[in-house]
């Protein structure tokens, strides 16, 4: 009876356990593999099985929609395609990836039991090259704020500002559009007018670029009001001579329209304007005065202005030393120093506004020149005339002595007496 009772007992136990190692064969019959992707790629999913004894083998898609019936298509999407049906291997493939693809594909294998597993599709979005957005324009003295976006990436992109090789701190936002995500960077600097034309430049990083990047690159458009300067040309310019003056205009944006005038007055006929050049041929005094160039933009307006002075067609044989001021430069010649002067004086809250013009012409040098001259004239003649009075009256004595002399000798001879004797006795 005992023995009975132990059969009783082991006999199950046994099926039991023969039971379960069968069904742990079957619970490792089929095996799946993770897939990862770049959308747009194509994607091998792939169920290897173990002991395939005939049965049915079913493929479902994340939304649990059967995509292939022992290879037989089930869903009408041509982007799967069957490439490999065998009893170790079982493969699909979709092709022209995109995120809504992303997820968990069954591997089902019907016995007398359901046996599955899922192989996760996972799908990498790499970012495009990221956009800048500028929010207001870079005036000088002001600040420009600079946003760099990358509009869609997955996993999130990591941007990056750079300028001369160094790194711009920026505020990093992230928006999550449910599958992707929007990234944005910005930052905001000061600009001066030395930053027109400066390189910036937004770096997107991402997993699926592995150690590429995409770069935007943008350059600083600074916003400034004109200068404007004058070329003036070297030398003095005497009547008959050419007047050519360069009016040289910066600024962003650069003013279009120059304007040459002359103060207080209209210009000659004969002037030829022809954008930022001004020309007079056969200048004679008639041109002397001030010109005036002028330029303007959106952002202020600028002038600059030069006096001309024209001289008689004179040779001039004397060296004038030049008398150099702090703001009036004078410019060197050969022969002569230039009269002709430049300045430029603008008032602060106007700077197209002429507020005082000097001139640099030395006439109490050339005064003191003439004097000397004349003095030098005067002296002369007193010299001159002193000697011509001394010789005359020397001249005079001489002639009376003589004549003296003639008379004693003239009257010896009358009286017949020798000459010497009678002038002897004479004397005696």
């Amino acid at each position: 009876m005992a023995f009975a009772t132990v059969w009783n007992y082991c006999v199950p136990l046994t099926i039991i356990t023969v039971a379960c190692l069968v069904r742990t064969a079957h619970c490792q019959a089929v095996q799946a593999e993770n897939v990862t992707v770049l959308e747009g790629g194509t994607a091998q999913i792939s169920c290897r099985l173990q002991n395939y004894d005939g049965s049915i083998v079913v493929i479902q898609n994340p939304r649990r929609q059967t995509l292939f019936f022992n290879g037989t298509r089930a869903l009408k999407d041509d982007r799967f395609q069957m490439v490999l049906f065998t009893p170790r291997l079982v493969r699909i493939e979709l092709t022209n990836v995109s995120v809504f693809d992303e997820g968990g594909y069954f591997c089902q294998l019907y016995t007398d039991a359901t046996h599955h597993q899922v192989a996760t599709l996972s799908v990498l979005v790499p970012p495009e090259t990221p956009t800048v957005d500028v929010k207001q324009e870079a005036v000088e003295g002001g600040e420009v704020e600079l946003t760099c976006v990358s509009p869609r990436s997955k996993p999130a992109a990591t941007l990056r500002w750079m300028r001369n090789g160094r790194e711009i701190p920026g505020v990093v936002s992230q928006q999550d559009n449910g599958k992707t995500f929007s990234v944005s960077s910005t930052i905001r600097i000061p600009v001066e007018r030395k930053d027109n034309g400066a390189a910036l430049s937004c770096e997107a990083f991402h997993p699926a670029l592995g150690t590429q990047r995409r770069v935007r690159h943008y350059r600083l458009d600074v916003y400034f009001a004109p200068t404007v300067r004058i070329v003036p040309p070297s030398g003095i310019l005497r009547e008959g001579d050419s007047l050519s003056l360069t009016c040289s205009v910066s600024g962003n944006p650069l003013p279009r329209n120059i304007q040459w005038s002359k103060i207080n007055d209209t210009l000659p006929e004969r002037a030829e304007i022809s954008g930022p050049t001004f020309q007079i041929s056969r200048l004679s005094q008639s041109h002397n005065g001030t010109y005036l160039c002028q330029a303007q933009n959106n952002f202020g307006r600028a002038a600059d202005h030069y006096t001309l002075l024209v001289y008689d067609n004179v040779s001039v044989t004397t060296t004038v030393p030049p008398t150099p001021t702090s703001t009036q430069p004078l410019t060197s010649h050969p022969a002569t120093q230039t009269l002709l002067t430049r300045s430029v004086a603008l008032d602060p809250k106007d700077p197209g506004a002429v507020v005082e013009t000097h001139s640099a012409v030395p006439y109490a040098v050339i005064g003191g020149v003439l004097a000397l001259l004349v003095f030098t004239v005067i002296c002369v003649l007193i010299v001159t005339i002193w000697c011509s009075v001394r010789q005359k009256g020397s001249y005079l004595t001489h002639e009376a002595s003589g004549l003296d002399e003639h008379g004693e000798v003239q009257e010896a001879f009358l009286n017949g007496n020798d000459a010497s004797q009678g002038k002897k006795e004479y004397l005696l």
